[in-house]
């Protein structure tokens, strides 16, 4: 059984940082390209950024240049490394193994995120 079990999320001021944590089980992240997704009420998740089993690194325009992602093997983690956070960046943050494209998630079943808020 694939689990997801994200971590990290606070209430952070603008321009603050958090790191996320996704532990995950039943899978061998280092064979997946990961992503981390995010949710806002109303909408779907979206993706924000993934890695690929070799280290390189995709975001989202609305993102780049302030987060970034890396994996740790060895624990089957991954993490979101969040920089200047803007209120806009507040919502609920889920990880999961993405498609070869990095445009969709391979697993249906999701952990409970972790929230993410920005605000002063």
């Amino acid at each position: 059984q694939v689990q997801f079990v994200e971590s990290g999320g606070d209430l952070v001021q603008p321009g603050g940082s958090l790191r996320l944590s996704c532990a995950a089980s039943g899978i061998i992240i280092s064979l997946y390209l990961m992503g981390w997704y995010v949710r806002t009420p109303g909408k779907q998740r979206e993706l924000v950024g993934h890695i690929t089993s070799t280290g390189s690194t995709k975001f989202a325009d609305s993102v780049k240049g302030r987060f970034t992602i890396s994996r740790d093997n060895f624990k089957n983690t991954v993490y979101l490394q969040m920089n200047n956070l803007k209120p806009e960046d507040t919502a609920a943050y889920y990880c999961n193994a993405a498609t070869p494209d990095g445009s969709s998630p391979v697993f249906g079943s999701w952990g409970q995120g972790t929230q993410v808020t920005v605000s002063s």
